[in-house]
């Protein structure tokens, strides 16, 4: 079988301590939460800066944030096949250590150190999910949450635009007057403040292809959205909205006390926050409904 290896292969040891030291760590910070990347060369390193470019924190000075995680980045041979972004994702957690496989990265985290490896063939698809991941869990335990949705903020307010492949969450971006802040078109950052909720901008991209505005606001309200023949909006019961939010969260792990997290979390949102089933045409208009 031939091997692909990544060119910095040749220069990581092997050891935990394999990142070169004279390579500047890259800090990341989403929803207030930072997260401090060892990159395995300088290559791959400005690969990370443009990928996550609004969401880069410098280092030094008295305004960098303390990383609240790190990781360790390290190139590793995968085979050809291997490579690819797609595959089954495989989250499991024994004590305090968490693992995290792909067919392309695995990972392990230590929620008691908060340090972390990454071990994979290194494209920015692999770090986008780790992030995703470690986020979902993270957040799980402080009253927040990923949501497969849309959102932006509009007069000082988030909106959420939530639904599965195809319902129309970049679509919704993509037809957003001047006046809208884009938050992201597919996984929206939420985090509990109080009884309400404030929603984050994310550098995860869906067709777009773009980064999200690095800002927050407090949800306003969330749309439950799909096709239809007319723009047209009604409130959704609480607990059909509880069952189809929980369809739309992102949470990759089966650990019974987090799984019981995220359904409270998502029932405190639905409860506090209006939700509504809406179907929208194409064109425009439909941020006239939602206005």
């Amino acid at each position: 079988m031939t091997i692909a290896v990544h060119p910095a292969a040749s220069n990581i040891a092997g050891s935990a301590s394999g990142t070169p030291t004279h390579l500047s760590p890259i800090t990341v910070e989403i929803g207030g939460l930072p997260v401090r990347l060892l990159p395995p060369d300088a290559e791959f390193r400005e690969v990370l800066l443009a990928r996550y470019s609004s969401y880069v924190r410098e280092e030094g000075g008295s305004l960098t944030p303390k990383p609240a995680v790190q990781f360790e980045l390290h190139a590793a041979p995968f085979a050809p096949s291997s490579q690819s972004s797609e595959g089954a994702l495989q989250v499991a957690c024994s004590d305090s250590c968490w693992q995290f496989t792909r067919n392309d990265f695995h990972a392990v985290f230590d929620t008691r150190t908060r340090r972390g490896t990454l071990n994979f063939a290194p494209n920015p698809y692999s770090v986008d999910t780790l992030l995703r991941v470690l986020h979902s869990i993270l957040l799980a335990r402080t009253g927040g949450l990923l949501l497969h949705a849309s959102s932006a903020i509009r007069h000082g307010h988030g909106l959420l635009f939530s639904g599965i492949s195809g319902a129309g969450k970049t679509t919704i971006a993509r037809l957003a007057p001047p006046d809208v802040r884009l938050l992201t078109d597919e996984v929206s950052y939420l985090r509990r403040e109080g009884s309400s909720f404030r929603v984050f901008g994310t550098p995860f991209s869906g067709e777009l292809g773009i980064q999200g505005e690095n800002v927050s606001a407090p949800v306003r309200a969330l749309y439950l959205i799909e096709h239809g023949v007319a723009n047209h909006i009604e409130r959704v019961p609480e607990v059909e909205a509880v069952r189809r939010l929980m369809r739309n969260t992102l949470f990759f792990a089966h650990e019974k006390c987090l799984v019981g997290e995220v359904f409270s979390t998502v029932c405190d949102l639905a409860r506090h926050v209006p939700v509504y089933r809406l179907e929208f045409l194409p064109d425009s208009r439909v941020w006239e409904a939602i206005a």
